[in-house]
Formats: C-alpha cells, sequence, structure tokens
C-alpha cells in the first residue's frame, strides 16, 4: 500500500500521455518532459487524452508503484490549463481530491 503523507511532493504532468506507457515508459516522461528524477521519490500524475484515467507512478526506495484509475462513466472534471509548464505540484488534499473526482480550486476554477 502506498501511504502519501504531507511531506511528499505530488507532480502533476499537464500534457495527456499514451497511457500504453508502462513504468519505464512514463520515468521517461518525467525526464524528459517534466525534467524531474523518477527516483527522487515524488509522486507523479498522469492523465490520459480522454481523461477518463489517470496514473500514479512513485518510487519508494526499493522499486516503483504505478497505480491506475479509470473512471467507469464520464471523465476528471478538473484538470490544470496549459500554461507554458509541463508539470504542476499538488498538495496532498489536493491528491485526494483528484482521485475522487472532485476539484482541487475553490470555486471552481480551473489552474
Amino acid at each position: 500500500m502506498i501511504q502519501i503523507t504531507p511531506q511528499m511532493r505530488i507532480l502533476l504532468a499537464i500534457d495527456p500521455v499514451d497511457f500504453r506507457k508502462g513504468i519505464d515508459g512514463l520515468n521517461a516522461v518525467c525526464r524528459q518532459v517534466l525534467r524531474s528524477d523518477p527516483f527522487s521519490g515524488y509522486v507523479f500524475i498522469f492523465r490520459n487524452k480522454k481523461a477518463t484515467a489517470i496514473k500514479i507512478i512513485m518510487y519508494d526506495g526499493q522499486g516503483f508503484w504505478m497505480c491506475q484509475k479509470r473512471l467507469s462513466k464520464g471523465r476528471f472534471n478538473w484538470w490544470p490549463n496549459k500554461s507554458g509548464e509541463a508539470v504542476r505540484p499538488l498538495a496532498v488534499h489536493e491528491l485526494q481530491l483528484l482521485i475522487w473526482n472532485g476539484n482541487p480550486c475553490p470555486f471552481g476554477k480551473r489552474a
């Protein structure tokens, strides 16, 4: 089980990724697109193009964890707008809201 703590750094990839990618492919996205080290212990979050699924990867010191959530109906309601940045940091409570398809931004605004 992965435990997300308030001390963890969480990075969300703004652009969608090809969900045929596994851990190695997503690690390459971390390095090349997000300019981050996948071995850092950070939590990385990715979304597919249709916004129907997210993947989360993280390194725990021994190996990589990868989790996926695919919605049975609808799409993820919130995702940050493209702002010229490839990545957006998230707080733990924002990740929890995102996983439950909530909006981490107040008043329904997109970040």
